[in-house]
C-alpha cells in the first residue's frame, strides 16, 4: 500500500503493514478492525506514538507524515486513500491575492 494508490490489502490476524505516509493520508477498513499506530514523536526526552482502533466500515486520517503500523486485531482488509489535491479559486483582487498567499493558496471566489 503506498501513499498514492488506493489499492485494497488484507492482512491476517497479528499481521502488520508498515507504510509511509504523506499528512492527510486515510486509512479505510472494509472489513475486520485493526490498530493504526501513528508515527513516533518526541516530548522531551521521552519517544511516544498514539494507538487507535479501527473498525469495519471506519476511517482513520494520519494527523503527520512519516511511517505508521497498521496491525490486524482479525482478518481485515484496508484500503489507502491519498490525501486530496487542495482546491484554489483564483481571486483577482489585491485583497483576494494576499488571502491566497496568507493561506497557501486558499481565498474564496466573489
Amino acid at each position: 500500500m503506498m501513499s498514492e494508490s488506493s489499492e485494497f490489502t488484507s492482512l491476517q490476524p497479528g499481521q502488520t503493514l508498515r507504510v509511509a505516509v504523506d499528512e492527510g493520508f486515510a486509512v479505510r477498513v472494509v472489513a475486520g478492525s485493526v490498530q493504526v499506530v501513528s508515527p513516533p514523536s518526541w516530548f522531551g526526552e521521552t519517544v511516544f506514538t498514539v494507538k487507535s482502533t479501527v473498525h469495519a466500515e471506519e476511517v482513520h486520517v494520519v494527523e503527520r507524515g512519516g511511517w505508521i503500523e497498521i496491525v490486524a486485531l482479525s482478518a481485515a482488509r484496508v484500503q489507502g486513500l491519498p490525501r486530496p489535491a487542495p482546491v484554489s479559486y483564483v481571486n483577482s483582487t489585491r485583497v483576494g491575492r494576499l488571502v491566497q498567499l496568507l493561506t497557501g493558496g486558499l481565498a474564496w471566489k466573489n
